[in-house]
């Protein structure tokens, strides 16, 4: 009988002990498989999120990571907000005239061209504060969602997964239409044609009711932050209850009547008269004029310079502004990897590590505390005529069918779990997973392994498990050789 039959049988008589064994080792081999794809779930998400489609972000001065908090992943608070003329200077004359235009306002359009017009390829406002549940209410232009490339590299843009894009004036619902990002479309349960209202300043704010928002468009998953995210027409989002900046009547007594009543009334550009007249059944949507533009702030403008070349110039010249900063997304969400990302990274390479010892002592501990059973058996193999190099390869044998069995049981788990997982891994964070994938790819292994702060391969680290599995299984297969004859004979009952 050859000597991995033997020691399939020995593995079969202790059958509980060593399906534990075995047990052991595959959860440690899935626990290594989904701490390898966690990691190249980070990677992947990271960058997908790194590659934003513009390059500067201009907002209010204070701290440039918190501007990009806010602008990019709507997890602070704005800091403050800039004045709108100061977004126009990315505008030309025709722009805001064209502008001025869709929204149906008599405002005369800029009299030069703005000072950094030429240095753009777009320049889109973002207008935050309000929240929709947990989520962000954004306040942006339909621009947005036409051209924009969130991804340039793989020339990816924002769909819709029902509905289409807002528009900046509608016929059927005026300046109140929005978009639900999928994330919270999903948890909301909302529908096309469902009307939402916000909360202002707070979740838990007062409820901006006065004119709900019309959805008409639901984006498709795209792994980026604007997933949880509810967009709405900037033009709305002035209208809604105090949005409007308060005018200086000493600092401009040039007022019109029109715009020092539309002051007086709020945000939303109607008299008291013209509320009590509407039928409180009626779609009262249309009934609003844009707010005056001297009235208005943004909180920040997602900028996509003409090329790199002029990125560093227009932010120095912004920053000579004491009212604005620039602030250059990219780098700081790196600054930010390496801070909070990397040092995870490296807690999941060390539990790694402790599964890989823990499934190797598992094994350890299993085989040499049978070795104590098994001593009359050892001996009589002795006797027989097998020689210890026979009895210690038996054991080796066990050891291997234990950590091998196991490894390939952990390994197949690993990859069926994440299989399994995949759609609503895809769902939540816009990145494609499948069971056959092998994360992280040597490429960025290799990278990694360079500044020493990675992870090293499942076709690295597994195997080296398994290895380590065997290994362990010298010293109880050492004991086995130096077991003495006679007294295990003699000892046994």
């Amino acid at each position: 009988m050859s000597l991995w039959r033997i020691a399939w049988r020995s593995i079969q008589r202790r059958g509980l002990a060593s399906t534990l064994t075995a047990l052991s080792m595959a959860l440690g081999v899935t626990l290594v498989v989904a701490v390898l794809l966690i990691h190249g779930l980070v990677e992947r998400s990271f960058r997908n999120n790194s590659s934003l489609g513009y390059n500067v972000i201009v907002g209010f001065p204070g701290g440039s990571l918190q501007l990009v908090l806010n602008s990019v992943y709507y997890l602070s608070k704005p800091i403050e907000n800039i004045r709108y003329d100061q977004y126009e200077e990315f505008l030309s004359i025709e722009e805001s005239a064209a502008y001025r235009q869709e929204i149906r306002s008599d405002e005369p359009p800029l009299e030069r061209d703005g000072r950094f017009h030429m240095l753009k390829k777009f320049a889109i406002p973002l207008c935050l504060g309000d929240y929709f549940g947990r989520f962000r209410l954004v306040g942006t232009t339909c621009q947005m969602f036409e051209d924009f490339e969130y991804d340039p590299e793989e020339h990816r843009k924002y769909t819709f997964s029902e509905g289409r894009n807002f528009k900046t004036y509608s016929e059927e619902h005026g300046y109140f239409e929005c978009i639900a990002g999928s994330t919270v479309a999903r948890e909301h349960n909302l529908k096309l044609g469902q009307k939402v209202s916000a909360r202002h300043g707070d979740p838990e704010g007062d409820l901006h009711d006065e004119h709900p928002f019309t959805i008409v468009g639901i984006l498709a998953p795209s792994g980026t932050p604007n997933d949880r995210a509810v967009f709405v027409n900037i033009e709305g989002f002035y209208l809604m209850d105090g949005h409007a900046e308060p005018i200086d009547e000493d600092s401009e007594p040039t007022a019109s009547l029109e715009e020092t009543s539309t002051s007086i009334t709020g945000a939303s550009g109607r008299s008291d008269s013209d509320s009590a007249s509407v039928n409180p059944l009626a779609d009262v949507s249309l009934e609003y004029r844009p707010l005056p533009f001297r009235q208005r702030r943004v909180t920040a403008v997602l900028v996509r310079t003409v090329n790199a070349l002029v990125t560093p110039r227009l932010e120095s010249v912004i920053d000579e502004d004491p009212t604005m900063q620039a602030a250059l997304p990219i780098g700081e969400i790196f600054s930010l990897f390496e801070v909070i990302v990397r040092p995870v990274q490296k807690v999941l390479l060390a539990i790694t590590v402790l599964i890989c010892i823990v499934s190797g002592v598992s094994i350890l501990v299993s085989i040499y505390n049978s070795m104590s059973e098994r001593r009359h058996e050892i001996a009589v193999m002795r006797a027989l005529g097998a020689s210890r190099a026979v009895v210690m390869q038996v054991v080796l044998w066990e050891s291997v069918i234990l950590s091998l069995g196991g490894g390939i049981i952990g390994w197949l788990a690993g990859h069926g779990l994440i299989g399994l997982l995949g759609p609503l891994i895809e769902e939540r964070t816009g990145v494609l997973v499948s069971p056959f994938d092998l994360t992280p790819r040597l490429e960025i292994m290799i990278e990694i392994l360079k500044v020493e702060l990675g992870m090293p391969s499942e076709f690295v680290l597994i195997p080296g498990l398994i290895i380590l599995a065997i290994l362990v299984g010298f010293w109880p297969a050492l004991t086995a050789y130096r077991t003495d004859v006679a007294k295990a004979l003699n000892s046994s009952p």
